[in-house]
């Protein structure tokens, strides 16, 4: 790895929220390391122009890699790749109910107005580590103005049974406020490929006015949401 390659695979990763020292190992890669995670990611230069990411937890790829090596062309596809990496480390099942667990552990909790403030706190949370787990954009469309993006959760806040639950990134969907309402109304859910399943109740003109596109789906989910959107389909997609 010579000096250039070296800063340029720095630069990417301080950028990309791997903000510690990064140290090269006797394999000839980069260990990449956050202060706010304890995954590592791994990278050494495979090709002039490629790059071979090896990361501690396999899900940090988002091509869900089994064995947890990734090849990538190029310096755009390796901010991406490490962009993925950072945002889902950070996002972590747990992680965020152990933030929102140690800002609301002195909070009191006894009227209903101090239980809505503690809601309030779970809810920031979860929404933004949706926008950084899905990289500020409708995982649907690919809107990307995170101010009109909505946090969806797929097993409705109410009915989750814990705070791990209910702030699990993978209970959630960020999505553009149409599809957020549909899906929250039960008008629309999602198969285990990602494909946009609609409610026959929702007629083809009203389809239409809501600008529906039938070949919209969601490329990237993970193992881990399937259990949330099986919930979804059975419970709040609108079958009659």
């Amino acid at each position: 790895m010579t000096p250039l390659e070296r800063i340029r695979i720095e630069k990417a990763a301080s950028d990309c929220g791997f903000e510690r020292q990064a140290i090269l190992n006797q394999n000839g890669q980069l260990e990449l390391r956050s202060a706010t995670f304890p995954e590592v990611v791994f990278v050494r230069v495979a090709t002039p122009l490629g790059y071979q990411l090896t990361v501690s937890v396999p899900t940090l790829l988002a091509t869900g890699s089994g064995d947890g090596v990734l090849l990538v062309e190029g310096i755009e596809q390796l901010y991406q790749a490490l962009q993925h990496a950072a945002a889902t480390a950070r996002t972590m099942p747990n992680r965020v109910a152990d933030q929102f667990r140690a800002k609301t552990k002195t909070l009191p909790k006894s009227t209903e107005a101090e239980r809505l403030v503690v809601q309030r706190v779970g809810q920031d949370l979860f929404r933004s580590a949706l926008l950084d787990y899905w990289q500020g954009r409708c995982c649907v469309t690919g809107l990307a103005v995170p101010s009109l993006l909505r946090a969806s959760h797929i097993k409705p806040w109410a009915k989750c049974e814990s705070d791990d639950e209910r702030l699990d990134v993978f209970n959630g969907l960020l999505l553009a406020p149409h599809l957020d309402a549909l899906f929250d109304g039960g008008w629309i859910s999602f198969s285990e490929q990602g494909g946009m399943l609609v409610s026959k109740l929702l007629s083809a003109a009203a389809r239409t006015q809501l600008g529906i596109d039938p070949s919209w789906s969601i490329k990237s989910l993970k193992s881990a949401h399937m259990v949330y959107l099986a919930y979804h389909r059975e419970n709040e997609l609108r079958y009659d």
